[in-house]
């Protein structure tokens, strides 16, 4: 027996070398890691574990009961001959990794092939190959990761029942329990160890796969990391280089290279003195894969340097895209063609996917600034018509009346809109200009009010460098003549302060007009109202240009009473700046 033993661990082991070399191969490793099968991977399965079962059957020894006797296994058994073999394994491994389809395919195959070789044993084992693989279906379902002690038992429990079915179904029943007496041990202990170790062997694989995903995964976010600042900038000649030199070092390759459809942007590595920036593109191959849009990998043979003396070696060129359209290259080159690993092609056409996203999110961003800054020149110029036409009653009221004040008046107007055409072409202006627009601005409202409007400043000098949309103090004065004290005989006040307050500059119009009902004053600021007296698109566009330009941080507060005048103040950052 214990030489049966050692004889079937040597057989076992010779299979176990086997399955270690078939591990490596593309279609395994796909069916370890994949958790449903489709139907050629089935078929494929089933094929390979029944031929392994197949295997086990000859790489056993064939027992004469009578003699007691052993034997290499051949085409044809002696009817007094059983074998002593590894089929169980194959067939157990296929159900642990495939189910029952897989297993019980597996058996069939394994169990087929044993009834062709005859023997008083046929039958019983080939029922038992078909059970083998029932049974390790069913533990597939039950634990998705097998530990090494639960494969041995499964094996072990496959071979067990072997035994059991030959005494049961064998005849005579005295060969048969001859046979398992001599058998039964060795086989139930080689055949457990056997699918211990093929499972250890499983586990490696995976084990392997994943520590190589994550060494992926996390050199991608690194290098994804390292990039993004860069490529905020977009497809230039120095974001381009910054993201080479990371490339460089993090993939440690001969070279890397970034075009665009029709230039180099950079090259950093070997032949980085022949691959200058800004040169055109020479290679058809480069071409080729800018027209495509297909990653493309070349041997040294097919790769042609402008220059004789530098040879690149191999290279991976990967497109890179935004929107769907090819707008460049990503260019790695290895010393030579079997340097191009597996994990190096998918690391080079991940790295293509979230260069080119970040292409794409640069571009986004930049449309999206532009897009905005758009919508604020189209809120500045809907401020603008707003003041003219205003400004425009004034002074036709003042022609008939006092032509001389008049005439003062216009050219006070002319000169304001020089300034405020310059505040419109502009992004953002000091606090000091917008306060001298303002004056101006109050300057020829005060005509309208002759003895009757005070202006009141409290400004803090030391603030006014700080910066502001253009056109943002104006309409709030504006509205503050225009529907607060407009109807006041006299003692009509604007008061106007400009104050920094710890770590924000609060800037607040006032007046002591009719004031603003509280149904109204809810929504004022928040969306354009119709009435009578103005639709509140100046309040409006000020606090949405102060959210567009300085987002949450900006404040925008509205206090008023009928009867008691109102409050506008404004809230900035202290450290913004433009």
């Amino acid at each position: 027996m214990i030489d049966l033993l050692i004889t079937m661990l040597e057989r076992v082991g010779i299979l176990v070398a086997v399955a270690f070399v078939v591990t490596r191969f593309r279609f395994f490793q796909d069916m370890i890691h994949q958790d449903q099968l489709n139907r050629k991977q089935h078929y494929t399965a089933i094929l390979f574990f029944g031929l392994f079962g197949i295997m086990g059957t000859y790489y056993g020894v064939a027992l004469h009961t009578g003699t007691l006797g052993f034997n290499s296994v051949t085409m044809n058994l002696a009817a007094e001959e059983a074998i002593a073999n590894s089929r169980v394994i194959g067939v157990v491994i296929a159900g642990l990794l495939g189910g029952y389809r897989v297993g019980i395919g597996a058996g069939l195959i394994a169990g087929i092939h044993r009834l062709t070789l005859g023997g008083f044993t046929a039958v019983s084992c080939s029922l038992a190959s078909v059970i083998a693989g029932v049974i390790a279906g069913y533990f597939r379902k039950k634990e998705k990761y097998i530990k090494l002690p639960t494969a041995f038992l499964i094996g072990a429990l496959a071979e067990s029942i072997q035994m059991l079915i030959i005494l049961l179904l064998s005849r005579p029943f005295e060969m048969a329990w001859t046979l398992v007496q001599i058998i039964g041990i060795p086989m139930i202990l080689a055949n457990g160890f056997g699918t211990a170790i093929f499972v250890l062997i499983v586990q490696s694989v995976v084990n392997e796969k994943e520590k190589t995903s994550a060494e992926q995964a996390q050199k991608t976010l690194r290098i994804a990391e390292q990039t993004v600042g860069y490529l905020r900038q977009g497809m230039t000649n120095q974001s381009a280089l910054a993201v080479c030199s990371i490339l460089y070092k993090e993939i440690n390759p001969s070279a890397v290279a970034i075009t665009d459809k029709e230039l180099i942007l950079a090259h950093v590595g070997l032949a980085s003195d022949h691959h200058v920036a800004n040169t055109p593109i020479r290679t058809q191959l480069t071409k080729d894969v800018i027209q495509s849009g297909e990653l493309v990998v070349a041997n040294d043979e097919t790769i042609h340097c402008s220059v004789e003396d530098c040879p690149l070696g191999s290279v991976v060129m990967a497109p890179l895209k935004s929107r769907d359209e090819v707008i460049g290259t990503l260019k790695v080159y290895f010393p030579s063609e079997k340097d191009i690993t597996n994990v190096n092609l998918e690391l080079i056409s991940g790295l293509s996917s979230l260069l080119s996203t970040q292409v794409e999110l640069a571009d986004t961003e930049k449309a999206y600034q532009l897009a905005k800054e758009a919508e604020i020149k189209a809120l500045q110029a809907q401020i603008s018509p707003h003041f003219l036409f205003n400004s425009l009653n004034i002074i036709v009221s003042l022609i008939r009346t006092d032509p001389k004040k008049a005439r003062k008046l216009l050219m006070s107007l002319s000169h304001f809109f020089r300034q405020n055409l310059a505040g419109t072409t502009a992004e953002m202006v000091s606090l000091r200009k917008e306060l001298e627009h303002v004056k101006a601005y109050l300057e020829i409202e005060s005509s309208r009010f002759v003895d009757k409007l005070q202006v009141s400043y409290d400004i803090d000098e030391a603030v006014l460098d700080q910066n502001i949309p253009p056109l943002t103090l104006q309409p709030l004065v504006e509205n503050a003549v225009k529907h607060g004290i407009k109807d006041m005989e006299k003692n009509a006040v604007v008061r106007i302060s400009i104050k920094r307050e710890q770590s924000r500059i609060v800037i607040v119009v006032e007046d002591n007009g009719l004031g603003i009902e509280e149904t109204k004053l809810q929504e004022l600021g928040t969306s354009q109202l119709e009435s009578e007296t103005g639709t509140g698109i100046g309040l409006y566009n000020v606090k949405r240009r102060l959210t567009m330009k300085f987002g949450p941080q900006a404040g925008f507060h509205i206090d008023s009473e009928p009867g008691h005048g109102t409050k506008i103040s404004i809230y900035l950052p202290v450290e913004i700046r433009e």
